[in-house]
C-alpha cells in the first residue's frame, strides 16, 4: 500500500506507505547495501568497487513515479490520492564508518553540486512542487542504516512546514516589499549574539526563535531563492559552512552528534514556485552530553515547542567550542 490520505483538520497529507516495514534495519558493517561492492562479496546497492557520490531510487519508496492504484476510496472529507513523487538516497561516501563531517571540504562541495541538479532535475518533472533534501543521522533520530547518507524527496505537494512559512515570507513581502529571511538576517548580524560563523555568502547562527538548544540554521546573506542560485564561489562558501558547523557539532559534547538537517528553498511548481530563501537547518536532539531533546506532549500534540536554554548562551557555546573558522580545521 502506498497512498496519499487528507488529513481533514490539520489541512496536510498523510504518507500511507505501509511497505516500508520491511525496509532494511541497522544490518552489520559486512552487509551493509549502501557500500560498494567488493569482488566476491555479496552486491550491494552500489555495482562498483570505489564511487565517490552516489544517487539512486529508495528501494522503499514513500513516494513513486509510478505509484499503485490506492487501497481505499476516499470521502468528501477525507480524499485519497496517489503517491505521485520521488524518494532517492544520497551516499556521502564509499566508507561504512564515518559522517559528512569527516569529508574535506572539495567533497562536500562536490555534494552541494549533486544536492544543486537533483532539486533542478527532480523540480523539472510536471508532477513535482517540492524537492526536499534532509539528513537523518545518528541512533537518536532513528536511522536504520549507518553508512552515511541523506535522502531526497520529491513532492507532488509543497509540504506543510514549507507552505506555512512560504505563506509568511508571501506575506511579508507583500506588506514591505522585503525577503522575509532577508529581514531575519539583517536582524541577526545587527544584534550579533547568536551567530556562530560567517564567510562571504554564509551566516550560520542560533535563531532567536529556536525550538531546540543546539539548533543552527545556515542562511545565504544575499537573497538566494534555492541551490539553482548557487555559483561557483557561493558553493564552496556552503561547503565551507557545513565543514564547520558539523565540526563544532562534533567537538561540542566529544562525540559525533545525531541530527536532523533540513534544506528549505523555493518551491519547484504551484502557486508560490520559486519564492523562497536558501537556507539550512540542523535539529540536535541532544539538550547536553547525556540528555535528549524529546517531543512529548506539548510539542507533539499542541505544536509547541518548549526550548529549556537561551540560544544566545548556545550560540556562545557553539563560537567557542572546536574550530573558529574553516582555515582552523
Amino acid at each position: 500500500m502506498s497512498e496519499l490520505r487528507w488529513h481533514p483538520l490539520r489541512q496536510e497529507w498523510v504518507i500511507t506507505a505501509t511497505h516500508r516495514m520491511d525496509r532494511t534495519y541497522k544490518p552489520p558493517a559486512d552487509f551493509c547495501p549502501l557500500c560498494p561492492t567488493k569482488p566476491g562479496a555479496f552486491p550491494t546497492e552500489v555495482p562498483a568497487e570505489d564511487y565517490e557520490i552516489v544517487v539512486f531510487q529508495n528501494k522503499f519508496p514513500s513516494l513513486q513515479p509510478n505509484p499503485p492504484t490506492p487501497d481505499v476510496t476516499g470521502t468528501r472529507l477525507t480524499p485519497v490520492e496517489v503517491s505521485k513523487g520521488e524518494c532517492e538516497v544520497v551516499l556521502y561516501s564509499p566508507r561504512h564508518n564515518g559522517t559528512l563531517a569527516d569529508e574535506p571540504v572539495g567533497h562536500i562541495r562536490n555534494l552541494v553540486r549533486v544536492w544543486k541538479d537533483r532539486y533542478q532535475e527532480l523540480g523539472a518533472r510536471p508532477e513535482i512542487e517540492y524537492v526536499f533534501i534532509f539528513e537523518n543521522k545518528g541512533d537518536a533520530v532513528g536511522v536504520t542504516l549507518h553508512h552515511p547518507h541523506g535522502q531526497i524527496y520529491a513532492f507532488p505537494f509543497v509540504p506543510v512546514v514549507q507552505a506555512k512559512e512560504l505563506e509568511a515570507i508571501v506575506t511579508h513581502r507583500q506588506k514591505t516589499g522585503r525577503c522575509l529571511v532577508c529581514d531575519i538576517v539583517t536582524e541577526e548580524q545587527a544584534d550579533g549574539r547568536r551567530i556562530v560563523a560567517e564567510n562571504e555568502h554564509f551566516v550560520a547562527l542560533i535563531p532567536f526563535y529556536a525550538r531546540y538548544p543546539y539548533e543552527v540554521h545556515i542562511l545565504a546573506k544575499g537573497h538566494m531563492s534555492s541551490l539553482a542560485d548557487l555559483d561557483g564561489t557561493s558553493e564552496w562558501d556552503l561547503a565551507r559552512m557545513l565543514k564547520l558547523v558539523m565540526v563544532k557539532y562534533d567537538h561540542l559534547f566529544g562525540f559525533s552528534l545525531p541530527y536532523i538537517m533540513t534544506m528549505h528553498q523555493a518551491p519547484t511548481g504551484g502557486q508560490h514556485q520559486g519564492e523562497g530563501h536558501l537556507r539550512i537547518e540542523f535539529y540536535p536532539l541532544h539538550r547536553s552530553a547525556n540528555r535528549l531533546k524529546y517531543l512529548a506532549g506539548v510539542e507533539s500534540g499542541a505544536g509547541n515547542f518548549i526550548n529549556d536554554s537561551a540560544p544566545e548562551d548556545k550560540a556562545q557555546e557553539l563560537r567557542k567550542v572546536g574550530p573558529r573558522t574553516i582555515d582552523d580545521i
